[in-house]
């Protein structure tokens, strides 16, 4: 049986054993995932093949990136074609071509600036290119910034502190612009989506969302956000609770919801999630998840053991409505 999540029209099947993984290959943890021009699916990974592409129907391609990175967090790729990498474990963000080869750094890997001292790079967490081509950094987990560097990597300045003010972040932990040159970051611990001019400064900000992990822009059509949310960080055992993810949102251009995927609590079911983190969508609207579950698992169940079927990839499949 197939099962539905979603409200009309953003309706989807839950696809199984969509990626048809080489012999010895594993996710372990998807951090993030991105989709090219051809719907080829670029997944990044935490396992013993960082970077695997896969044809739309799940077919492997190639892999890349073995011994390069520390901890893969983000990915995103530009309307140059080219793939923007960004490990917080070693505090740099790499350019690559799509055949992986290394085209800027950004940082230097091993060296972070000091803690919250608003200097790049300190656990940096994702990129954004705006339509000119500068790159926006969202950084991250050391510090509560956001960097504008130019397309040669050259910083132009930076904004943000820590707080929960407008302008102020928690955890800015992903960030992307749209055709507008307006840039979207999700501050995670402030459970919201802060909007600024490609100046830095603050305009508006979307709310009613818990822990925004994963944030990406459909702009085919009218304007879509897809948003992974983590749900709270808590014991489920011993504090259950409901309705509050971990989850995919589909909001419109103003923020409002116009559907919500999920059962509303962690699991291992189709239609659960335990940590999505990284979320893509291709050309016919399907939307794909990366999951840290087995981070996530001992947050939301610290007295079980993480199950061998721990979701860490999801495809999405919208159904015609």
């Amino acid at each position: 049986m197939t099962t539905i999540g979603g409200q009309a029209p953003y309706v989807y099947e839950f696809v199984e054993n969509w990626a048809k993984l080489p012999r010895g290959a594993d996710f372990y943890e998807v951090a993030a995932v991105a989709i090219d021009r051809r719907d080829r699916v670029f997944v990044f990974s935490r396992g013993n093949r960082p970077m695997m592409v896969f044809e739309p129907d799940g077919t492997f391609l190639s892999s890349w990136g073995e011994g390069m990175f520390t901890r893969p967090h983000g990915l995103h790729i530009g309307h140059d074609g080219a793939i923007y990498c960004t490990d917080h474990g070693d505090h740099t963000v790499r350019k690559f071509s799509p055949e992986g080869e290394l085209q800027l750094m950004i940082g230097v890997p091993g060296q972070s600036s000091p803690m919250m001292s608003g200097a790049p790079l300190n656990n940096c967490t994702h990129t954004a290119l705006s339509p000119e081509g500068h790159i926006y950094v969202s950084d991250g987990y050391g510090n509560a910034r956001v960097h504008k560097y130019t397309a040669d990597g050259e910083l132009l300045f930076s904004w943000g502190e820590q707080g929960c003010l407008p302008g102020q972040f928690h955890i800015p932990h992903n960030i992307c612009c749209d055709k507008h040159g307006l840039v979207y970051v999700a501050d995670r611990e402030n459970h919201r989506i802060q909007i600024f001019d490609e100046n830095g400064n603050y305009l508006r900000q979307w709310n009613n969302m818990v822990r925004p992990n994963g944030l990406f822009i459909d702009e085919r059509g009218e304007p879509l956000f897809y948003v992974a949310e983590g749900g709270p960080s808590i014991d489920q055992d011993t504090f259950p609770y409901r309705n509050m993810g971990p989850r995919i949102t589909i909001l419109d251009k103003d923020g409002v919801a116009l559907s919500r995927i999920g059962e509303g609590s962690p699991g291992t079911g189709p239609d659960q999630f335990v940590a999505p983190h990284g979320i893509a969508v291709d050309s016919r609207g399907d939307i794909y998840i990366g999951e840290v579950a087995c981070a996530g698992w001992p947050v939301a169940f610290p007295q079980r053991p993480i199950p061998s079927d721990v979701p860490v990839f999801r495809k999405l499949r919208r159904v015609a409505s």
